[in-house]
């Protein structure tokens, strides 16, 4: 092959070199912006990780992977995953082999930033070679594959479902023409390569198409035409990207060093968070995994549209769509880009005033009397709201000779999750002081907690030395594979709801459906594990009202039933109470259930 054009270049290239240019310094000003931001601390850890040779190798698995491949999307949908990776990955490699090519055919023009990406119109093909017939095939290969991908993207906009989702994000001005310019840039480059094909040679993609329509492109202006036409769509579309969905290409290879260098959000809109929320694609796969979305009135208000209104600073609608949230932590789990979307509202909350002065100084004078035992239950407001589950932990205790003894039996301090919840953590302060006091003056080598909203501060907040914190399906479990707690399986069919805080919020899955194979027959839910459907009665949203709960629950119930069980077991005292309203099958507590199962 040789060059068409020794000056090698045309006016046709400016439009790409001009977007280039602005996205290049857009992204340039953005990197230092976010880095500044962060603080002197995170800076440090952030450069120390980077020269780490396990971070290194992490960093580039978790670009190839989630930049590329879009992993986490082929496990969800196969179809989606496809749609993204065949647009991404294929892009990547049409750009990689350009710049292949134009170092092994013309290595001086191997500086000039377009060339690779408009070899065809440069060069003349002289005589077939196998290298040259290798990259004619391996480029118009990679160019199907990424047209296929935009057949796909644009069949999902009209039938998302057949790609596994109900809805999809509104989008944004900016959002459309980013979108309609990236489905323009790669037909008009098959275009526009089938024009110069018969000059510049091709492949089973370009070759054809300029057979077909050999003597309109076989005009030298019309060759012309469509490479200003490829051009100017790739222009528009780097204009565009930095106030789109899709400045979530650049910003992901940023945010992929600062999560695996283990930094953590302090604002809402600087530093790490900010590069959380440019990496957002507005792809709406939470929108379908939001309970709020059982009511179309809620759905403007799920995270992909909070991102937007972080981005616009519009600190009112911030405030609402945070406060409203369920907080269950659904949405963090099925984004492709692990947003951290539950620590970015805790953030926004905890900035927000409400004007509400509140006093703690009873916690002074509060000094209760609690006996000495190697086990402390702490049961909590919720679980002191459900008796039975009292009662059957008591019998459980008992039945396993297990010397205990209860914390808040005559009534006690909350454990300070629902201020935390609120963005008070300050006041929740003090009740975590005051529990810290009177859990370690108890001299209990184990703290027993039977409600998993509380069990989670516990974990996450409280720092108690030398005590273990178990949630009661752990500790049961625990005691029956050590023989200490003995059951009898019957034939009763339970269907296992995980508690949001619990699932989710603490990784505990495994333990509580053990325990209740040991006494009964597992009846899986539709959903559940990570996936599980939140209760809807949930006191991490402060504004979500009553009649906007009842479809969450009733979803979240028929959830439960895919397996026609004979019971709905959960372990959380709040999610049983709020079950057992619209349940067609008995609601019972973990404990329960497992006394049903006990030896007589």
């Amino acid at each position: 092959m040789r060059e068409r054009f020794l000056i090698g270049f045309d006016p046709f290239v400016l439009p790409f070199l001009l977007g280039m240019a602005f996205v290049l310094t857009y992204c340039i000003i953005g990197l230092i912006r976010v880095v500044l931001q962060l603080s002197k601390a995170d800076r440090r850890k952030l450069a120390a990780s980077l020269f780490k040779p396990a971070n290194a190798w992490k960093n580039l698995r978790d670009m190839f992977c989630d930049c590329l491949i879009h992993v986490k999307l082929w496990k969800r949908n196969p179809k989606l995953g496809y749609m993204h990776s065949s647009i991404a990955f294929g892009w990547f490699m049409l750009i990689v082999f350009g710049h292949i090519e134009t170092f092994i055919f013309v290595p001086k023009k191997a500086g000039l930033f377009y060339y690779p990406i408009f070899f065809r119109y440069f060069m003349e093909m002289e005589n077939y070679s196998l290298r040259g017939s290798f990259f004619f095939f391996i480029m118009d290969f990679f160019l199907l594959i990424v047209l296929s991908g935009i057949l796909l993207a644009m069949f999902k906009r009209i039938r998302s479902r057949f790609f596994g989702m109900r809805r999809t994000t509104r989008l944004s001005i900016t959002d459309r023409i980013g979108l309609y310019s990236l489905w323009a840039i790669f037909p008009l480059r098959w275009i526009a390569e089938g024009f110069t094909a018969g000059i510049a040679g091709g492949s089973f993609m370009t070759i054809p198409i300029n057979l077909l329509l050999k003597n309109f492109m076989s005009n030298p202006e019309n060759i012309t035409v469509a490479w200003w036409l490829y051009s100017i769509a790739l222009g528009t579309f780097m204009f565009a990207l930095p106030f789109s969905r899709y400045m979530h290409i650049p910003a992901e290879i940023l945010l992929i060093p600062m999560k695996n260098a283990g930094l953590k959000v302090y604002h809402p809109r600087k530093g790490f968070a900010l590069a959380q929320i440019y990496t957002c694609p507005s792809c709406g796969v939470c929108i379908d995994a939001c309970p709020m979305s059982a009511s179309r009135q809620n759905l403007k208000d799920t995270t992909v549209y909070l991102v937007r209104q972080i981005k616009r600073n519009n600190a009112r609608r911030m405030n609402a769509m945070t406060e409203k949230c369920l907080m269950c932590g659904k949405c963090q789990e099925v984004c492709q880009i692990a947003l951290q979307s539950y620590d970015i509202r805790m953030k926004i909350r905890e900035r927000a005033t409400y004007n509400v002065g509140l006093k703690y100084d009873y916690l002074d004078s509060y000094k209760p009397e609690i006996g000495k035992a190697k086990v402390l239950y702490y049961a909590g407001c919720m679980s002191s709201l459900t008796p039975n589950t009292g009662r059957s932990i008591k019998k459980l205790l008992s039945a396993a000779r297990i010397s205990w003894t209860q914390m808040d039996e005559g009534g006690g301090v909350c454990c300070g999750r629902p201020l935390i919840l609120a963005g008070r953590r300050q006041e929740a302060a003090a009740m975590i002081e005051k529990n810290t006091s009177i859990i370690e003056s108890s001299g209990a080598q184990i703290l027993l907690v039977s409600c998993a909203i509380c069990y989670r501060v516990f974990k996450e907040e409280y720092k108690l030395k030398g005590i273990r914190v178990m949630h009661y399906t752990e500790y049961f479990n625990e005691l029956m594979e050590e023989g200490r707690l003995k059951v009898n399986r019957g034939a009763l069919r339970y269907a296992y709801h995980d508690p949001c805080d619990l699932g989710r919020g603490c990784g505990i899955y495994e333990e509580p459906r053990e325990a209740l194979s040991r006494v009964g027959i597992i009846a899986p839910a539709e959903k559940e594990r990570a996936l599980s459907v939140c209760c809807g009665g949930s006191v991490g949203s402060l504004t979500l009202d009553h009649e906007d709960r009842i479809p969450i629950t009733q979803a979240s119930v028929q959830n439960m039933l895919f397996s026609n069980p004979d019971r709905i077991v959960t372990a959380c005292p709040l999610c049983m109470k709020t079950f057992s309203r619209y349940s067609p099958v008995k609601v019972v507590d973990f404990a329960e259930a497992l006394c049903d199962g006990l030896e007589k």
